[in-house]
């Protein structure tokens, strides 16, 4: 019959096999399969490279970094039902639900006990979208997935969750665990895991919600934990072999803090303080950083930020614990740059930084001093016979034996401003450098800049160099390193 002399491709042929030839892809070994396999971005990628070879369907159940990114939430359990179970060996298992997608509770709890049923060693789990079935305020109890080869768990869910561990449930495996948006007694956590190493948590939860930071740890070395709109009033860490610290939380008032980790080498530490119960006069506590690192860069030194504001409101607070709540932080970690972020709102604040300086710890570590007054919340300044004065602050002394810089950003030119410069000068026979920058607001005036000239004269092993944003400064017999070009109007060795 005219047309049948040659050879015709069967219909159920491979795609891979050449007509009336061998099914090479087929022929590959599983082994180089899979590593084709691996390097596709999911398992629903490689699940659809089984239309080139009948040897390829199923294939990519038998690799051991399982990952689904686009795959409907409905889909997921059935899919990791045909993942070959142990005692197959799953060394990743990670899973991102898509956008736009939506469960409950019960069938994510589900899903969970199906992916620890694969035993991974590595378990990452993210749902970045939200429960349709949680009333507002609330939040889903998720059971710690158990898994007794799992060194690694990582769960994120877009609605906070609360994490619980089943009753007499161990995981002797688990050394890195990360939880983002979670609640979970840490203590409790701990305890389930003795040799857990890593952890991380995030605490995405509701205003004025009490939650506290207690870890008892002996194998503990990295701590992250971030909280969130959440009111933390007790800090309690007990971790021999922590290394690595990183604390973000916010406190109404007073705080308890206790922590004892002597081979700590990196601390980020951050305090958010909402209303103004932490005062000191006008001076109302609002934020307090402390930053440790041993192994830092040349130049760089572990810093203690404090930021504060003053407002006459704050009068009407009960005491005076500004300091005291200070010395609470600065017990956690020994720091050497001391910097003062200040909003005056145009009142005195000379009298203040000396009252900071007079903490024993403060004074004594402070190598840095850094001095930066926010001008852009200035209301009208100080009025009639404002207290923003600390009474004879200026007849007192203090010792500044390590300091051996200080900058002062932000400089005015009030009466007060020099009074603190000269007191600094005089108590710090270390005082190496020690730098000005006046204030946009400031005119760089030949007085003004006069007036510190007469003060750094007096310190001939000090290195003083003062700017002004605009450069507008001629130079001046009283002046003669002032110059007109550049941001330097007077620089002195």
């Amino acid at each position: 019959m005219e047309g049948s002399s040659g050879p015709r491709r069967s219909s159920t042929q491979d795609v891979g096999s050449p007509a009336g030839g061998a099914d090479l892809i087929s022929a590959l070994p599983d082994e180089v399969i899979l590593l084709f396999l691996a390097r596709l971005p999911c398992a629903s990628a490689a699940a659809r490279t089984g239309v080139l070879s009948r040897r390829w369907r199923g294939l990519w159940s038998l690799l051991r970094q399982i990952v689904f990114r686009d795959v409907p939430f409905p889909s997921l359990e059935a899919a990791l039902g045909r993942v070959l179970p142990p005692p197959h060996a799953v060394s990743l298992l990670e899973i991102c639900v898509p956008m736009e997608q939506s469960t409950d509770s019960a069938g994510f709890n589900s899903l969970l006990r199906a992916a620890a049923r694969l035993e991974p060693e590595k378990l990452d789990f993210r749902l970045p979208s939200h429960l349709t079935d949680l009333p507002s305020g609330s939040r889903i109890a998720v059971d710690l997935p158990c898994s007794h080869r799992a060194t690694s768990i990582s769960l994120g869910l877009s609605t906070p969750f609360s994490l619980r561990m089943p009753a007499g449930a161990q995981f002797p495996g688990i050394e890195a665990l990360s939880l983002s948006d979670c609640t979970t007694e840490l203590d409790a956590l701990l305890s389930c895991c003795p040799r857990l190493r890593t952890l991380s948590v995030t605490r995405g939860l509701y205003p004025n919600y009490k939650c506290d930071i207690r870890v008892n740890s002996p194998s503990l070395q990295e701590l992250a934990v971030h909280h969130r709109e959440s009111e933390t009033q007790h800090v309690d860490i007990v971790a021999p072999a922590l290394k690595q610290l990183a604390l973000s939380f916010s406190n109404g008032g007073e705080i308890s803090i206790s922590v004892l980790a002597p081979m700590v080498e990196k601390v980020s530490w951050h305090c958010c303080y909402l209303g103004h119960r932490i005062v000191s006069g006008l001076w109302s506590l609002r934020k307090l950083k402390l930053r440790l690192q041993t192994a830092e860069r040349q130049g760089q030194l572990s810093s203690l930020q404090i930021h504060a504001r003053a407002d006459l409101s704050f009068l009407h607070a009960q005491g005076d614990n500004f300091t005291q709540e200070i010395g609470k932080h600065i017990m956690v970690a020994p720091f050497s740059c001391l910097e003062l972020h200040l909003t005056a709102k145009g009142h005195a604040y000379g009298g203040f930084v000396f009252h900071l300086l007079r903490v024993d710890r403060i004074h004594a570590a402070t190598r840095r001093l850094k001095l930066i007054l926010n001008r852009s919340a200035m209301e009208g300044g100080c009025p009639l016979h404002c207290p923003c004065e600390f009474r004879n602050w200026r007849f007192e002394t203090i010792s500044l034996p390590a300091l051996e810089e200080m900058e002062f950003n932000g400089f005015q030119g009030e009466d007060h401003e020099f009074d603190l410069l000269q007191l600094i000068l005089g108590c710090a026979p270390t005082l190496k450098r020690m730098v000005v920058h006046l204030s946009k607001e400031t005119s760089a005036s030949h007085e003004g800049c006069a007036k510190i000239y007469s003060i750094f004269k007096a310190c001939s092993s000090v290195k003083c160099d003062v700017y002004h944003s605009s450069g507008l400064m001629h130079g001046s017999q009283n002046c003669p390193s002032m110059r007109f070009s550049g941001v330097l109007i007077y620089g002195a060795h």
